[in-house]
């Protein structure tokens, strides 16, 4: 018995994601942003005076590549590095009103991105989908790391 690939889980989650996101990118590509700018930009969106190293760890970004995307953004004028008050040695990060601008672009992306990949299905097929990734993102979020100790264990 044959497995069809094109329906195992994995491989349609990955490949959705990779889909998903190539399609974003190259939108993001016309209009001169990457995609680490673009989770950059919307994360200190929603962190606002948040460390350099808060936002790499919220953007998943290594530390030495976030700084390069922060010094751009910085030269751009869309983001202000300030002294933070509490550590001498940290600094805070802050948008400008020059990101505004930027931060809708991307928020029109991230609607059309959407709107493409969930064409043809219902609102309610699209709340469920939602829904029904959540509960598989939960369940994956709350296993406890994997060890080579326990797969040695289960192999027994």
């Amino acid at each position: 018995m044959t497995m069809d690939l094109s329906r195992q889980l994995g491989f349609l989650l990955k490949d959705t994601s990779r889909r998903y996101t190539r399609r974003f990118e190259e939108r993001a590509q016309a209009l001169s942003l990457t995609l680490p700018q673009c989770r950059a930009l919307l994360h200190l969106q929603n962190n606002e005076g948040v460390s350099q190293k808060r936002l790499s760890d919220l953007t998943e970004l290594d530390p030495m590549t976030l700084v390069r995307i922060l010094d751009r953004m910085e030269a751009d004028g869309w983001v202000q590095r300030r002294s933070d008050p509490v550590d001498r040695r940290a600094r805070s990060l802050w948008l400008t009103p020059k990101s505004k601008p930027i931060l809708e672009h991307i928020a029109h992306l991230i609607a059309e991105t959407r709107s493409e990949t969930l064409h043809g299905l219902s609102n309610e097929e699209r709340a469920k989908l939602i829904e029904l990734l959540e509960r598989v993102h939960a369940n994956l979020a709350a296993l406890p790391a994997f060890t080579a100790e326990k797969s040695q264990r289960s192999s027994r």
